[in-house]
């Protein structure tokens, strides 16, 4: 006990002495454990927008369409009521008459899924009407993600199967997926979130993208040119819902005409397919803050260590067995991790609603999910597992290392040969300088090239993705606004990453400035100037700088890209990879970037008196 209480003691006390690193390390990981979160608990929070609205319109727990024999004659509905009568089928609803149409509205043209229904209410899936009211004879109701795509209002005038209509209201439904990867519903079939590509080589009669409206059963007959050839829908509650895929298997046959079902289940997971998106975008953003935070507390760990040495040399002298210096260096950043966990744990679960939006087809907003045990333990053991990387090896060398040495405390020479020596002497200054200073921490010179490679493959793959977006959403089987969302999503993740990359940065500047403060000294006493000193550290992280964003378009982000390609089961064939002047402008403004970062670093580590830094040394 006594020896657990002592390492805690030692370990709150150099953490107290050193805030602003501690919390620069706490920042760090807790931006990898955010993410994190808020990637394992985004699909939970965006089943909340589906558990509303199907509340508020007492959804159905299994939808079941009839089908059309081969030459057009219709089934009869026999099998329909079959399923209405089924054991554990307790309310229906239906069945509604479906057929395809093409409306025009706001200067655009769309197939649509014209459904019929009673102006009465039905008991079971009454579509929660959002704007204006529901069907009435010569009005047609929007489904509100199809509306928001064409840019309906209510009063609109619009055109139904040739036929003059007027926008009466939008409303939103548990029944179908929102807009654009409506149900199908019509017997012709359908091709829901389509590319142009393959749209056009789609046979006649496949409705394309089709959205889905609602009129008078007596509208959507007289809209059939062939009334035996109307499809028909019959929404069915349960009375356990956890049974609903149970019994859509149960109740599917394999004969022809037979009904289609589809369970709520399925449903919402389609409904919720942007949140699955986002929801990837922020776990390959949490791996990529992760492989950060290692490189940040990488950083932070040598720098400290290098100010720790005379004190891990004064543990030993005392008596302390190298263990009990190696759990007291790794004490420390176990209990940041653990603070940070916490934190991060927090803010995501909070911060998980606002990016967990409901959809232009879905009603309220998605509230605080549980948070789970596994959740927990996941994001806990990332945060332990990056403290434990960084600081390991670190920990056991300078445990290991001798007394007198650590109280000596000196850096790697560089290694020198009389080639290199002939070469570096017709260098320019600074540039000696800086060359000198990065073989001085070549671990260091890794890390840098790690964070910026990091960061770089982030910037490829959110180049390809927004471009992605922005221009066919549809092929990302998204509308407009959740194109946004997601791109929004994409925004918030490579914010994160800028931020700790530039801390990353300027932490690996202002180390490297303080390692090297006796040999910067020594150079201004034979002849350097302050100003050669300090484009010479700001030389030591743009040459890493360089090389890491060079490493980050390739293969760094070219490889990244296709592994997120190859989890979502995309189609890499559809997005085109960003042209080589948008990727040297990537290299240039890294570096730019880099060399204004450490600029003020650079400057002030270069600038302390000579005198006083050296008369420090010697102390």
């Amino acid at each position: 006990m006594g020896r657990i209480l002592l390492v805690g003691r030692l370990a709150v006390r150099d953490l107290r002495r050193r805030r602003v690193e501690t919390v620069l390390l706490l920042l760090a990981i807790m931006a990898a454990t955010t993410t994190l979160t808020l990637g394992l608990v985004m699909r939970e929070a965006a089943n909340d927008p589906y558990q509303s609205t199907r509340g508020a319109t007492n959804g159905p727990d299994v939808v079941a369409g009839s089908a059309v024999n081969p030459g057009g004659r219709p089934t009869e509905l026999s099998g329909l009521a079959e399923l209405a009568g089924a054991p554990g089928v307790v309310d229906h609803s239906g069945p509604y008459p479906v057929t395809p149409a093409e409306l025009q509205a706001s200067g655009r043209t769309s197939d649509v899924q014209v459904m019929g229904r009673d102006s009465a209410p039905a008991p079971v899936d009454q579509p929660e009407v959002t704007q204006g009211g529901w069907v009435s004879d010569g009005g047609v109701v929007v489904e509100s993600a199809f509306a928001n795509a064409l840019d309906v209002r209510v009063g609109d005038p619009v055109t139904l199967g040739g036929r003059s209509f007027e926008v009466i209201g939008v409303a939103v439904t548990a029944a179908v997926t929102p807009y654009p990867e409506t149900s199908c519903l019509v017997a012709a079939g359908c091709a829901s979130g389509a590319t142009p590509e393959e749209l056009s080589g789609l046979p006649a009669g496949v409705l394309k993208n089709p959205g889905l409206v609602w009129v008078t059963q007596a509208d959507a007959r007289s809209l059939s040119p062939d009334p035996g050839s109307l499809s028909y829908v019959m929404n069915l509650k349960l009375a356990d819902p956890a049974e609903a895929q149970a019994f859509a298997e149960a109740n599917t046959r394999e004969s022809r005409g037979a009904p289609r079902l589809e369970s709520w289940v399925d449903i919402r997971e389609e409904a919720t397919e942007s949140a699955a998106d986002a929801q990837i975008l922020l776990l390959f953003g949490a791996w990529l803050l992760g492989l950060l935070a290692v490189a940040s507390v990488s950083v932070l760990v040598g720098g400290r260590m290098a100010d720790q040495t005379r004190r891990v040399g004064l543990l030993k002298a005392v008596g302390g067995t190298p263990s009990l210096v190696a759990a007291a260096l790794l004490a420390e950043y176990v209990l940041v991790a653990v603070v940070a966990a916490a934190a991060g744990l927090a803010a995501g679960s909070l911060t998980a609603p606002l990016l967990a939006e409901a959809g232009a087809g879905l009603i309220g907003r998605a509230g605080t999910p549980p948070m789970t045990m596994s959740t927990v333990v996941s994001v806990t053991a990332v945060a332990l597992g990056v403290a434990v990387v960084a600081t390991f090896v670190p920990a056991v060398r300078a445990a290991r290392s001798s007394t007198v040495g650590a109280l000596a405390g000196s850096a790697r020479p560089p290694r020198r040969s009389g080639r290199l020596i002939a070469i570096s002497a017709r260098l320019p200054v600074p540039l000696l300088l800086g060359l000198r200073v990065a073989a001085r921490r070549p671990r260091r010179v890794l890390l840098n090239v790690v964070g910026v490679a990091v960061t770089v493959s982030g910037i490829y793959v959110a180049l390809i993705l927004d471009a992605f977006l922005a221009a066919d959403p549809l092929a990302a089987g998204v509308d407009e606004a959740q194109a946004g969302w997601l791109r929004q999503v994409l925004l918030v993740v490579m914010v994160t990453l800028f931020a700790l990359a530039a801390v990353n940065v300027v932490f690996i500047t202002w180390a490297t400035a303080l390692d090297n403060r006796r040999s910067s000294a020594l150079a201004r006493a034979l002849g350097a100037t302050p100003g050669q000193v300090s484009v010479a550290l700001a030389v030591a992280q743009l040459l890493p700088a360089l090389a890491g964003a060079v490493l980050g378009v390739f293969p760094g982000g070219f490889a990244l890209f296709h592994a997120i390609n190859a989890i979502t089961g995309g189609d890499g064939d559809r997005v085109t990879l960003p042209p080589l002047w948008q990727l040297l402008a990537v290299v240039s403004a890294t570096v730019l970037v880099v060399a204004a970062l450490t600029a003020v670093p650079a400057r002030l580590g270069g600038r302390r008196p000579v005198t006083e830094t050296l008369r420090a040394e010697l102390a």
